[in-house]
């Protein structure tokens, strides 16, 4: 026992330790957390630190249960909602995209059936704590494309549930299709009386979790989550199912913000011991032969992506800028993926699953942080075609909803065709731009007289809007960016 305690100390100490140091250079801590499970493993030449994974199996599956559960905590459910159409339309367009050409690509590998359906899952949803991180660190927050970043991810998370519910019952191997079936609608029959219970059951939880003191509201709710987890389990349908259910649950009810700071450092140190066990359970001489499926599978997330980013920007108007850094920001994949291969391993499926979502995870893991980076690059090769409006000036530009100077739009729209100064002065221009406080037309910055920018520092109007045929975009010279109101904001006239 005390040998288990020592190898299981070590492991959660070193991986902490890896990665603290790449939180340094940007890189996010869940591939980590599986690389030092690797390199810690009996699957790997050199020091073992736990010989038998399958002894934290049970901790294991208590960090996947309080991953879910937290996650079901915190889903922003009226955000989702108050997104409106064109989010969800955007976030279907990816899921559709993505789960469809990681479908695609696992039948080519020929692995069969139930692992085509793990990859695809593993292919098609992204990490929500890796993107969100991301978005953080490059300071885009105020982007106006972040929203529908944000509102991608959340909804994805929703489709989880669908997934493993659809997933369970077919990596069962049921001995005939009517089996399948009725497993099938076992699983979805489940997952209705959850929903059932969010909506309707959240007071009656309450009653029974509810706690003046946070040791007793604490044990009293992991009790429950994991007591719902595992009936979730004896059904048929995913444990991690059940807990990301009752999150929602809680999320209707006045704890959901003690018990979200309360299970947060829980969730963190069990959540660790369940990347780390899937590390511990790779073998790095398999890895070989899935480098060229995992390189393959790099590129196509790559392209569906990018696709995915360019149909929500042309859904919401965004220029080039913001069509890369939708597709390049939700590049990384993650605890989704890992969970997804758990499953698949528990069930018997194809051992090459293990090492494949590995490799996989830190391939994206690395590339992600650094192509999200550098969107501009891909913005500026990318075609004026492939999006509604003509953007070729601004393309490789930032559209933030941070400025402070938009309640001084009030003129959108101009018959004039020239620059007045510039007329007189005998000059020609490039190209016009339209002051969007007084109506005000003049040359752009790449003509010889800059007239609009002169006239905004005079007249200390800081927005100017395209005046060129097709373009809409809008400058602040103040914040020397592209604005735009915030999504659901009125725009004036």
């Amino acid at each position: 026992m005390h040998a288990d305690l020592i190898g299981l100390g070590l492991a959660v100490l070193v991986a902490g330790l890896v990665a603290r140091l790449a939180r340094r250079v940007g890189l996010p801590s869940v591939p980590c957390y599986m690389l030092v499970g690797i390199l810690l493993g009996p699957g790997t030449p050199g020091p073992v630190v736990v010989a038998h994974p399958e002894d934290l199996s049970l901790l294991a599956a208590l960090g996947l249960v309080l991953l879910l559960f937290h996650l079901g905590v915190e889903f922003p459910l009226e955000q989702v909602v108050g997104g409106g159409r064109r989010l969800f339309l955007a976030a279907g367009c990816y899921i559709l995209i993505n789960i469809s050409a990681g479908l695609l690509f696992g039948f080519a590998l020929g692995w069969g059936v139930p692992e085509a359906l793990v990859i695809a899952g593993a292919l098609g949803v992204s990490s929500s704590a890796i993107v969100t991180k991301l978005l953080i660190e490059l300071r885009r927050l105020a982007n106006a494309e972040t929203p529908v970043i944000l509102g991608i991810i959340v909804i994805e998370d929703l489709f989880l549930a669908f997934y493993l519910a659809l997933l369970s019952p077919v990596l069962s191997d049921a001995d005939s299709p009517l089996e399948l079936v009725r497993e099938i609608g076992v699983s979805f029959g489940f997952l209705v009386l959850l929903f059932a219970i969010a909506r309707y059951g959240a007071k009656a939880v309450a009653k029974l979790v509810g706690s003046r003191e946070d040791e007793l509201l604490i044990v009293v709710t992991i009790g429950l989550v994991v007591l719902v987890a595992g009936l979730s389990e004896e059904v048929g349908v995913s444990d991690a199912i059940g807990a990301l259910m009752i999150g929602l649950v809680i999320s209707r009810t006045s704890y959901k913000e003690r018990l979200e700071r309360l299970v947060l450092p829980l969730r963190d140190v069990l959540a660790t011991v369940f990347f780390v066990a899937f590390g511990l359970n790779i073998e790095v001489g398999a890895m070989g032969e899935v480098i060229v499926p995992v390189a393959l599978a790099v590129l196509v997330t790559l392209v569906g992506n990018i696709a995915a980013g360019i149909v929500a920007a042309r859904l919401f108007g965004f220029n080039q800028r913001g069509a890369a850094n939708i597709g390049l920001t939700v590049l990384g994949r993650g605890e989704f993926s890992l969970i997804l291969a758990t499953l698949a391993l528990d069930a018997g499926l194809d051992g090459r699953i293990g090492p494949f979502v590995a490799l996989y995870v830190l391939v994206l893991a690395v590339v992600s942080p650094v192509l999200a980076a550098q969107s501009r690059h891909l913005a500026r090769i990318m075609p004026d075609r492939l999006l509604r409006s003509n953007w070729t000036y601004v393309r490789e530009e930032t559209i933030s909803t941070s400025c402070t100077h938009l309640d001084q739009i009030r003129v959108t729209d101009t018959d004039t065709r020239e620059c007045a100064q510039c007329r007189r002065l005998g000059s020609d221009w490039v190209q016009l731009r339209l002051c969007v406080t007084c109506g005000y037309v003049g040359c752009c910055d790449d003509s010889p007289h800059r007239h609009a920018r002169g006239h905004a520092a005079e007249a200390h109007h800081p927005i100017i809007q395209s005046a060129q045929p097709g373009e809409d975009w809008r400058f602040c010279f103040v914040d020397d960016t592209l604005v735009r109101a915030p999504l659901g904001s009125p725009r004036k006239k």
